[in-house]
């Protein structure tokens, strides 16, 4: 059964019922290896790569320009000060010059002192096997694609302007970018077959399911085009069920991740995830660690993505 579009209280739902796929596409290649190589790299600095621990984090943004590097790209720092400390996102671009720019970026730093497998290397390693493909499909792009390595994501700057992706976004207006869609990576790598699902809404649970085994993709009102068309290119494409929630910015935990900022700087933005604490017991802790994630499943999370790009 197929429900495209459910009004309930004062927002929408779109979502569809039974997700399982038709088809699957052989085409493009994801490596679980380099997955699970990222991840490791990630959560192995010397210290947790906090807002505290700058040399964390530049370790991190340093492992992150290396991959770029070697998959071709001539990769940018973008430094910004904060409380008198340096931080950086790290940039890659490739595809058409003069072209509606679509950026795809995830945070690399976490909250607290733990490793953040989950939160968020798995986007991190997600991004840079994103970007591996677009450089190798360098031809058959339409759009040019900025990938993006943002700091500064998480608490104590969370909702703030020192958020790395508000300083990116910030820039994109300064210079009057062409941004045709912004998707944020944030955490795609906790599944489970379990019954243990939670939604920020109760009523929810009737519309969705109960197992947490799937990917969504979840925006505000603005960027529904998009929305449906990301989440009909994954179930299209790839080997994992794929939800969608389009609702109001004020609905809770619709707006909780990088996405926000391009939000608020009138950008159209979505976020892929594995929906963060309404799944993940290990969220901001010291027991989200990579023998948690599933990378067969990130990895068609990966793939279904690469076909939002590849020849679009």
């Amino acid at each position: 059964m197929k429900i495209e579009s459910i009004l309930i209280l004062p927002f929408a739902i779109s979502s569809l019922i039974t997700g399982k796929n038709n088809t699957t596409s052989a085409d493009i290649k994801i490596s679980k290896e380099n997955l699970h190589k990222h991840v490791e790299s990630l959560v192995n600095t010397p210290q947790p790569r906090n807002f505290y621990n700058v040399a964390s984090l530049d370790s991190a943004a340093a492992y992150i320009k290396a991959q770029f590097e070697g998959f071709g790209y001539s990769p940018k720092e973008q430094v910004f000060t904060v409380e008198g400390r340096e931080y950086r996102n790290i940039l890659a671009l490739t595809g058409p010059e003069n072209t509606k720019r679509i950026v795809i970026g995830a945070h690399y730093d976490v909250c607290g002192d733990q490793g953040g497998a989950d939160d968020n290397a798995s986007a991190v390693a997600g991004l840079l096997e994103l970007a591996r493909i677009a450089k190798e499909r360098e031809g058959s792009l339409t759009n040019q694609i900025e990938f993006v390595a943002y700091t500064l994501e998480e608490p104590p700057n969370f909702g703030s302007n020192a958020m790395g992706s508000y300083v990116h976004a910030k820039s994109l207006k300064e210079k009057n970018v062409g941004v045709e869609v912004m998707i944020c990576l944030e955490m795609i790598g906790y599944f489970t077959d379990e019954k243990i699902q939670r939604y920020p809404f109760p009523f929810a649970k009737l519309f969705y399911p109960s197992r947490g085994n799937f990917i969504a993709v979840v925006g505000n009102s603005e960027s529904k085009q998009y929305i449906k068309k990301v989440r009909d290119i994954i179930r299209n494409n790839a080997s994992i069920i794929c939800r969608s929630l389009t609702a109001p910015s004020f609905v809770t935990g619709i707006d909780w991740s990088d996405h926000r900022n391009y939000w608020k700087l009138g950008y159209k933005a979505l976020m892929i995830t594995d929906t963060s604490f309404y799944r993940n017991k290990n969220y901001h802790t010291i027991n989200d660690t990579i023998d948690t994630l599933d990378f067969e499943k990130m990895a068609e999370v990966v793939k279904g993505l690469a076909y939002f790009f590849i020849g679009k």
